[in-house]
């Protein structure tokens, strides 16, 4: 199994799966609208447009584990995104990242990666970055910025 055979639902409500970006480099992250951190959907945008063209691809996966930070409906969530942040990655349905209904692919993501292996998440915006052999090259804190992650997206891009 790789990342790419994982089934998700968009923030519209269409299943798919991950293989959709085979040879990207993936960063993967889960959102909430009401969060301390929220304002991170600004670098992640920036991150997105700076390297969209080289292969990068954020993905957002709301959820609503973490002290009801995301209660919104997908329609509410995309609308805020939209609105206040201007988010033109791909957004996905929430899910839930910890405990016996984490969705598989942070199932899979926190079992594969190099640190924190199989640790559970501890906070909204906690981030992974996948390569483009679709392998989980790194997980990030939470309290991470977006922009401090240039050097490892630009090496993974380089790969």
């Amino acid at each position: 199994m790789s990342v790419y055979d994982i089934s998700v639902k968009t923030i519209s409500g269409e299943e798919q799966t991950l293989a959709a970006y085979k040879g990207h480099v993936l960063l993967i992250v889960n959102t909430a609208s009401k969060c301390g951190l929220t304002p991170q959907y600004k670098g992640l945008q920036e991150l997105y447009e700076r390297y969209q063209d080289q292969g990068l691809v954020v993905l957002g996966f709301p959820c609503n584990q973490f002290a009801g930070q995301e209660p919104g409906s997908e329609e509410e969530i995309a609308q805020f995104c939209d609105l206040n942040y201007g988010v033109t990655f791909p957004l996905f349905a929430k899910v839930d990242v910890n405990g016996p209904t984490a969705h598989p692919l942070y199932q899979y993501l926190k079992s594969q990666a190099p640190e924190g292996n199989g640790e559970e998440i501890e906070w909204n915006f906690a981030k992974f970055l996948v390569n483009k052999q679709g392998q989980v090259a790194k997980r990030i804190g939470a309290r991470v910025q977006p922009e401090e992650l240039t050097t490892d997206i630009e090496s993974l891009l380089k790969a």
